[in-house]
């Protein structure tokens, strides 16, 4: 009786196609670079999918679990069908299932590679539905059967010794054994290790020894030289084919040899969970109480930078960023170590406090936000700065190291952005967060976070530096995850979106609006604050106590006349002449300050308090400094009379200092000019009274500003080093993908509708079905692969014509195609970019002897 023909095999682009429209979305919102740009159609869809760069950024964010299947799924998938014994011995080990006459890769099969337990069993199917739903699995059978295979191309992303395998051999003693000595898995296993124990019951010393030392990975030996037993061993063990030689150096281990001697296993064991580092616990209270006195801290010491570069901004240097001098001189005004001070600078342009404001020369100046941000009350300010962070690509930690080129990076300079950051501080986040009260250092972090990627490991550097800036800002608190941190953390995992630069809606009081997610971490905050105390118990050394959380106002009134001298669970300050003193220029009178003061304390001022203040109340500003860029004098009095109320000459700026002195804030020479339109005959003199010739003041002039700078928009101002962009969340994604699928569907069936071109002429061939498109090209080229069929590959010679030949593709790697051209029985190597179409169901071109000379003439041309 004839048998019947195994089901056939469908494509990836064909299984891609089956898929629902909800699942084309789930696949989108997992692999958004898909969407970006926009695919025509599905197959599009599916050779983007396949394509290396995509591959590359969905293998970066696989676990250590998701990998292990992958790599499992790829070695079933390579393993040759069982043949059907003769005879049925009895299996050595209990399995899930039995194996099939041809070969599926089931799930029982994957489980059994992996060597996983009951209890591991659901996560392992839950990491093969994720990669299933990602499309780097797929299920090739169309039946309700299942028959799971990698994508195409992942074999290249994941390397040539998945898993730690090696190469297969046909040739191998070990290889396409009978069905019953395979487990389901359909590696050697039972009889198949006892066929290697009596090849090996007659080897020398050592052979043993190599071949565990090469079991589990990776497969690749240095062949012994100088050790005679080794190398008896080595030279036996490559006459019996379960060792291969690589090249005259070194040695591999097949596949089918390895698979014996982990028992049909792929791995040692699944990697099913992430490890747990054996760390210190703290109670939830001690954790909160650190991070709201750090968050208090954070804030205090932007403000107090605000107010510094308020009075004296900081100039940029010529490639961007502060000064070491700056940056040295913050530290020492703030009283923290300079990384700290760099960290609070960067914090403040995050937030769009401060900026670079381009003028001649540069310097950083604080913004009308960072004045509106002073007035907010402080879990409002803090929200502000934590949602910036989370959002912020920047890298202080890397402050004071040098780069590539040797050049010290400084802070707030452009180059120091990386678009990796914020992904790495949500994982930190995450990882904190899955160990509530745990305190994991970064050696604990960075292991956890190597098998939550082992493909795109983070370095230690930037793990410590997150840690660091997370505890500066009160994320977390003796190393453990704040509330105020898991505030940071929103449901889909992503980090609060950071302020844009368009102008937020105001409050009534003129400060910016919060965001729901900035009141949501300014609500975490205030819970773990302490209340608000209004009161100030002063003594008669000229010192206070505040006995908790200063208010607001009690806060700003001790910012502008007193000096802290501790802080803790109290606050000590003292009052001397010169902090009075910035009260005073502040704008407050002695009487306001002593009025403040009194109702802040409970009893009477104390007397050597009152004297001070009127005594430095009485001494502040009998000396009076301002600024202006020239003047104009007169022997006359008269001369200058109704020169400040002239309507025409109020641009500038003049105002009287003395009956014959005027000042103005023009420079000298467009003083002099404005003076002579009215009519007026003036001179220029220096600081000496002597008179300065005018031509060479104003030659000195027109070079200082025709030397300016240019404002480069690429390394200054906002744009550069500001708050991230606006991302797009998750529902806004899904509702444009969930728009997106239905037009690639009906693209889709428009195009497998169309009806093939027909011609009227005998001699013309029909036009073959196909694609011109370099991606869909890749991804039937991938298919073809791995279907093992063949394609008429169309090139271009170097003369620019196109030549069409039959082949069967065999690897596409490194930006060549390797295939075999049956018509010539030759292997051929193709450069990507001399490829011109890919057609599938074309009928093969016929080859008279003129074709032929010119298909041989050209042969050459595609390894260019």
């Amino acid at each position: 009786m004839a048998s019947t023909p195994p089901a056939q095999r469908r494509t990836f682009p064909e299984a891609l196609r089956s898929r629902s429209d909800e699942h084309l979305v789930a696949l989108l919102l997992q692999r958004p670079d898909l969407a970006t740009p926009s695919p025509s159609t599905l197959r599009s869809l599916a050779a983007r999918a396949t394509s290396r760069t995509s591959l590359d950024r969905a293998t970066a964010r696989l676990d250590a679990l998701e990998l292990q299947v992958l790599e499992s799924v790829l070695v079933l998938g390579d393993q040759p069908p069982p043949r059907t014994p003769t005879s049925r011995p009895a299996p050595t080990r209990p399995t899930r299932g039995a194996p099939g006459d041809d070969g599926a890769v089931t799930v029982d099969r994957v489980l059994d590679a992996l060597g996983a337990s009951d209890a591991d069993a659901p996560v392992v199917r839950a990491a093969l539905a994720h990669l299933e739903e990602a499309a780097l699995l797929w299920d090739r059978d169309p039946s309700p059967r299942t028959d799971l295979a990698v994508a195409p191309g992942l074999s290249e992303v994941l390397g040539p010794y998945p898993a730690g395998l090696g190469p297969t051999d046909p040739s191998s003693p070990l290889a396409a054994r009978p069905a019953d000595s395979l487990t389901p898995t359909g590696s050697p296993a039972g009889i198949g290790t006892t066929a290697l124990d009596d090849l090996l019951a007659d080897a020398p010393p050592g052979a043993r020894s190599i071949l565990d030392a090469l079991t589990w990975g990776p497969p690749v030996g240095v062949a012994p030289r100088a050790d005679p037993v080794g190398r008896e061993a080595t030279t036996w063990l490559l006459r019996q084919r379960l060792l291969l030689a690589s090249d005259e150096r070194h040695v591999v281990l097949p596949r089918e040899v390895a698979l014996a001697l982990r028992e049909g296993r792929t791995h040692a064991r699944p990697l099913a969970h992430p490890p747990e580092p054996d760390a210190p616990h703290f109670a939830e209270d001690t954790i909160a109480a650190e991070a709201a006195r750090a968050a208090q801290d954070a804030v205090r010491l932007v403000a107090h930078l605000l107010a510094l570069w308020q009075a004296s901004p900081p100039s940029v240097l010529r490639a961007g960023g502060l000064g070491v001098r700056d940056l040295r001189r913050l530290a020492t005004t703030l009283e923290v170590e300079e990384p700290s001070a760099a960290f609070v600078a960067e914090l403040a342009l995050a937030a769009g406090l401060v900026v670079d404001d381009g003028e001649d020369p540069p310097s950083f100046t604080v913004t009308v936000a960072g004045e509106d941000w002073l007035d907010l009350p402080l879990a409002a300010r803090w929200a502000l700065l934590a949602a910036a962070w989370a959002g912020s690509g920047r890298t202080p930690w890397t402050v004071g190291s040098r780069d590539e080129r040797g050049t010290l990076r400084a802070a707030l300079e452009p180059d120091l952005t990386r678009p990796w950051v914020p992904r790495l501080r949500s994982d930190l986040l995450s990882a904190l967060a899955d160990r509530p009260g745990t305190a994991l250092t970064s050696g604990d972090l960075l292991e956890v976070l190597r098998w939550g990627s082992p493909r795109s490991v983070p370095p230690l550097q930037a793990i410590e530096g997150l840690l660091h800036e997370a505890h500066l800002l009160g994320v977390t608190g003796v190393g453990a995850l704040a509330p105020t941190g898991r505030a940071l953390l929103r449901p889909d995992g992503a980090a609060p979106v950071a302020r844009t630069n368009a102008p937020a809606e105001s409050s009534r009081s003129g400060a910016p609006a919060l965001t729901s997610s900035e009141a949501a971490l300014a609500a975490a905050l205030e819970s773990v604050l302490p209340p608000e105390v209004d009161e100030l118990l002063l003594q008669g050394d000229l010192t206070g106590i505040v006995p908790g959380r200063p208010s607001t106002a009690l806060e700003r009134l001790l910012e502008d006349a007193a000096e802290v001298e501790s802080r803790g669970a109290a606050i000590t300050v003292r009052f001397t002449p010169e902090s009075l003193t910035r009260a005073f220029d502040a704008g407050r009178t002695a009487d306001d300050l002593l009025a403040d003061l009194a109702g802040h304390s409970r009893a009477s001022l104390p007397q050597p308090l009152d004297y001070l203040v009127r005594d430095t109340a009485r001494r502040h500003g009998r000396l009076r400094v301002g600024s202006a860029s020239s003047y104009v004098r007169a022997e006359d009095a008269a001369l200058l009379t109704g020169l400040v109320e002239d309507p025409s000459l109020r641009h500038l700026s003049l105002f009287r200092i003395a009956p014959t002195v005027l000042v103005s804030l023009v420079p000298a020479a467009t003083l002099q000019a404005a003076l002579r339109d009215r009519g007026l005959a003036s001179t220029v003199e220096g600081p000496d009274g002597r008179v300065v010739r005018t031509e060479r003041l104003r030659t000195t002039v027109r070079s200082r500003v025709g030397g300016r700078r240019p404002l480069d928009t690429a390394t200054r101002g906002r744009s550069a080093v500001g708050p991230a962009v606006h991302q797009e969340d998750a529902a806004a994604r899904r509702e444009r993908y969930a728009e997106l699928v239905p037009r690639l569907r009906a693209a889709d069936d428009a195009a497998l509708a169309a009806p093939p071109t027909t011609t009227t002429r005998e001699d013309v061939a029909p036009e073959p079905r196909g694609t011109t498109e370099p991606p869909a090209a890749l991804g039937l080229l991938r298919d073809a692969i791995d279907a093992g069929d063949h394609v008429v590959l169309e090139t271009i010679d170097p003369t620019g014509q196109p030549t069409r030949r039959r082949v069967k593709p065999l690897v596409l790697e490194g930006g060549r195609l390797r295939a075999l051209d049956p018509a010539r029985d030759a292997e051929l190597t193709v450069a990507v970019h001399r490829i011109a179409g890919v057609f599938t169901d074309a009928p093969a071109p016929t080859q008279d002897a003129s074709t032929d000379a010119t298909t041989n003439a050209s042969a050459g041309a595609p390894n260019d």
